[in-house]
Parts: C-alpha cells; structure tokens; sequence
C-alpha cells in the first residue's frame, strides 16, 4: 500500500484522533444489535493502548443530516466498546468542542475517549475547514480507520488530514490491501457475485471487473434489468426501464470478454407482496403477467451454488479466496454463522464500490504517501 499506516509514525504518548466507522445496527432499545464494526478496529485501538497513547474516537451513526437526534447519540457504541476492550471509555456530548477539549486536558496515556456523533454537525458533510480544525487541535496524529466513510470528503475523513500527520490505520490497510489484489493480482477462476437493487448503483463496478473476472453471478432486484434486456417478461418485476439497453450492452460486453454472465433461470414470484400472498416458483419465461419476482429459485440456487445465505454457506466451505462486502450481503454472513471461514468481510459499501470501480476516495488520497526509495544506478566494476 503506498499510503502510511500506523506503524509509521510515532504515537507513543501522543494524542491520537481516530476516525472509526462506529455506525452499527441498533436494537429496539437502542442498544448494539450488531457490534462487527467496532471489532473490526480493536486492532488499532489495541496497538494505541499499548503505547500509551490517548486514544479519541470519532465517528458517525445513522443519518441525522446536521442534527441531533436522540436515538443516534454514541452513548450505546461507547458502552459497547467498553465491555469488548475491558476498560471504561469515557462519552462526551460533543465533537471537538469544549466539552471534548477539557475531556482530552484530562486523559492519561492508554485512556479511550469516544466524541459525539459527528453528523450531528452540519459542517462535517461540508467539509467545513473551521470545523477541521478544531477537531484537529485535539490531537498531535490523524488515524483513519474508517474505510467505510474513504468515499466521502468530509470534515472527519478529508479536512482534518489538512492539519495533523495522517495515516491509515489496521483496519484501512488491510481493506486496501485485499481489494488491491483482488483487481492487480486475482487468483484464478475468478468469479463475482454482483447484487442489489439497482442496475445504476453497480454498473460501474461490472464494467470494471469485466477485464478482471471469469464469472459474474447476477443476483437481487437488479437481476430483473438484465432479463428485461434478454427480452423476458417480468410483469410487474422491479425494473430500472432506462437502463435496459445500458444492461443488454453489458451482457455482450462480457461475452466479448469470454466471461461468464450468469442470471437467474427460475424465481420465486407472487401477484403483491402482502403477507399470504401465493407464492409460486416458475421459470423465467413463465412469469404470470402482473405478478412480481421476489427471489430466485432452487435451479437458480443450485446454478450460483445457493443464493444470499446460500451462497455464504458454499462459499465458507470451498477452498476460494472469498470477499464479502455491502449490507446485506455482510448481513447473510454473519447471520449463517460463517464470517470466521470468509478470507475477509469488508467494512465498506460504496467506499469498496468505488475502489473497484477504480475510481480515487477521497479519504484514502488525504493520508501520507510512503516515501519511495529513489532508484540508483547499479554500477559493475
């Protein structure tokens, strides 16, 4: 990776800001429902504790859009995080304010500060430099350890690395360093298993990984475009009618290419989707006029080798190099049971997109470049 990381700048007893993807599903009573987010950064929080550093977390929760909201305040997250690492971590009701300025004055090396939501800050999606700043007076070093938010260039992932040393943390290094080799250095058969809902939101990463792949497996709503461009009947199917040509040109793009494009054989329709609604599995040729795919079927299943939980399953028991990432995808991991045999889960939705995509996230171009060791001729005598 050609960004530093933490292991390259001293953090022994300094003040660490790091900016942590905390933004973890809740429960009815608005504790953790979910805590994978926070573990996944306990290596970087770990190796500070280590080294006395003062540690001050950061992140967002929910979509507050610049405003408080009760029911997205860290006060869960910090409690949370207290019982995973076995020490206190002590909440403020503020994000690089006064209150957040006094409470680092009284840190101590190893202790872990965690500030208030920073979206409830309308400055932070502006990419406020005011804001920036004051987030930086609190520490000597910027840790990004959030690759879920690298897509975006905010206050907390772009404009703080303005004013303090900034590098990436474990858990960024490890994301970039597993994407990156995906895409320069696959092992292969290669094969990606493509979902979602919508055509638009994917068809960026599609054609980039046509170079790359052997396989694409098309699965969720999405799946219904690329039939509708094959000219099947969908009925009442969710559809993306704009990008129907934009799909049928893809499809000859990968046989062009000599990849794989699977799509579903059989789905699982019914006319509405109120509960009891009869449900039957058909053909995709056979889809009753009105009626709507709700998911595929088992000669689908039995071609992707299982679908959505399915598929978690056969992909934990082969001998692949397995990535995983985006919510739902993620979701059906974990709830099988299988994210210790997944080679990685990847925090990020539309910061992985993106990177594979091949397109520059902003969080990630804002930390330090590692030093290259310039060439020198060899000289034989």
């Amino acid at each position: 990776m050609a960004k530093k990381t933490i292991r390259d700048i001293d953090v022994v007893g300094k003040r660490v800001l790091v900016r942590v993807d905390f933004n973890v599903p809740l429960d009815k009573d608005g504790q953790v429902a979910e805590d994978g987010r926070i573990r996944a950064v306990l290596p970087t929080i770990k190796y500070l504790i280590e080294r006395d550093a003062k540690i001050i977390l950061f992140s967002h929760l929910g979509r507050p859009k610049g405003k408080v909201a009760e029911r997205f305040k860290m006060d869960p997250v910090a409690k949370r995080l207290s019982e995973i690492i076995g020490r206190a971590v002590v909440k403020v009701d503020d994000c690089g304010g006064a209150a957040s300025r006094q409470a680092v004055e009284r840190m101590q090396g190893s202790d872990v500060l965690l500030l208030e939501n920073v979206r409830f800050y309308p400055e932070e999606e502006k990419n406020d430099e005011e804001f920036a700043r004051r987030l930086a007076g609190l520490a000597d070093v910027f840790v990004n350890d959030a690759f879920g938010t690298a897509h975006r260039a905010h206050a907390s992932t772009v404009g703080v690395a303005k004013f303090l040393p900034a590098v990436a943390g474990f858990l960024m290094e490890k994301e970039l360093s597993v994407l990156e080799r995906l895409l320069t250095r696959p092992v292969h058969p290669f094969a990606a298993v493509i979902g979602g809902a919508k055509v638009s939101d994917k068809i960026g990463v599609i054609f980039s990984l046509l170079d790359k792949v052997d396989i694409i497996i098309i699965g969720g709503g999405m799946a219904n475009t690329f039939l509708k461009a094959q000219g099947h009947d969908i009925g009442r199917s969710l559809l993306e009618i704009d990008k129907v040509d934009l799909a049928g040109n893809t499809i000859n793009e990968a046989e062009s290419k000599g990849v794989k494009f699977l799509l579903p054989v059989d789905v699982v329709v019914a006319p509405d989707l109120t509960p009891g609604a009869g449900q039957k599995t058909v053909s995709v040729d056979d889809i009753p006029t009105g009626w709507m795919a709700l998911d595929i079927g088992p000669e689908t299943i039995e071609m992707f080798t299982g679908a959505t939980e399915a598929i978690a399953l056969a992909l934990a028991d082969s001998k692949a190099t397995t990535v995983v990432g985006g919510g739902d995808s993620v979701a059906a991991v974990r709830k099988t049971g299988v994210s210790g045999k997944i080679t990685h889960i990847s925090t990020g939705g539309g910061a992985t997109l993106g990177f594979l995509e091949g397109k520059k996230l902003p969080g990630v171009a804002a930390l330090m470049d590692k030093e290259t060791i310039p060439a020198h001729p060899l000289v034989c005598v």
